[in-house]
């Protein structure tokens, strides 16, 4: 059974991202797009690993520090006998990789495995300073089902949409062999979720007037303004509670 140590929310910037999209008052809304793209195919992650049966804990979201340097973990998940650190990327369309650079049609781009393997690198170098001597299994997962990557050596750690059922199955079978969960692994996550950075030095809040916003209530469901309020009575039968149903649209 999974234990899960930290839960993953959307960051403040997204936040102001999005309320700022819904009352026009983005000039660019780029970094909008990325944010929430990325941010709901971890989602994505999320649900797929809490379908899996092993013995985990689970700590989502961290951003971490050592020796000065920053670097910032998806999803982690402590095993028994290993951890597990994934990149989650919800890129979508063709890639091409080609003589370890990455392509996207013609475009270069940045390499998300040289990015996995120095997050890494830091993670093994905390862990050992922590007094953990944990191997780290990286693996960059891509959550969306219209991606697709050419020319990749199937001896990289990366596992695309149509590979997680099988991924499963292995990630099962070495949490089925593997040590049981002690008390030293929830303090190694507790330590984790304590040397977390709550304010990324990363977010780049815009700055807006309010006098420039537009005005109104926004939709919870599509992010909407443009509505119409309906109000409707309905008697419950066999009740004599009355219910109010509200719909906005």
């Amino acid at each position: 059974m999974s234990i899960m140590m930290k839960e993953r929310f959307e960051s403040e910037e997204l936040k102001l991202l999005r309320m700022l999209k819904a009352r026009e008052g983005l000039v660019d809304d780029s970094r909008f797009w990325n944010l929430e793209k990325g941010y709901q195919g971890e989602v994505l992650f999320d649900k797929w690993f809490s379908g899996l049966e092993g013995d985990w804990i689970v700590v989502n979201d961290l951003l971490l520090d050592f020796a000065g340097s920053l670097f910032q973990i998806d999803s982690l998940v402590i095993g028994g006998d290993r951890v597990y650190l994934f990149e989650v990327k919800n890129f979508e369309g063709d890639f091409l990789l080609e003589k370890d650079r990455w392509y996207s049609g013609s475009k270069e781009i940045k390499d998300p495995l040289l990015q996995m393997q120095r997050c890494e690198t830091a993670l093994r170098q905390l862990l050992r300073s922590l007094g953990y001597q944990l191997p780290i299994e990286s693996n960059l997962i891509f959550v969306n089902p219209e991606f697709n990557l050419y020319n990749c050596p199937p001896k990289l750690p990366i596992v695309c949409c149509s590979q997680l059922n099988r991924f499963s199955t292995k990630l099962l079978k070495q949490s089925s062999g593997s040590a049981k969960l002690t008390a030293r692994h929830s303090r190694l996550a507790e330590k984790l979720c304590e040397l977390h950075i709550m304010k990324s030095p990363y977010e780049r809040l815009p700055e807006y007037k309010y006098e420039d916003l537009r005005k109104g209530i926004v939709c919870v469901g599509c992010g909407g303004m443009d509505m119409r309020h309906h109000y409707r009575m309905m008697d419950v039968k066999y009740a004599e509670v009355r219910k109010i149903w509200i719909w906005l649209w």
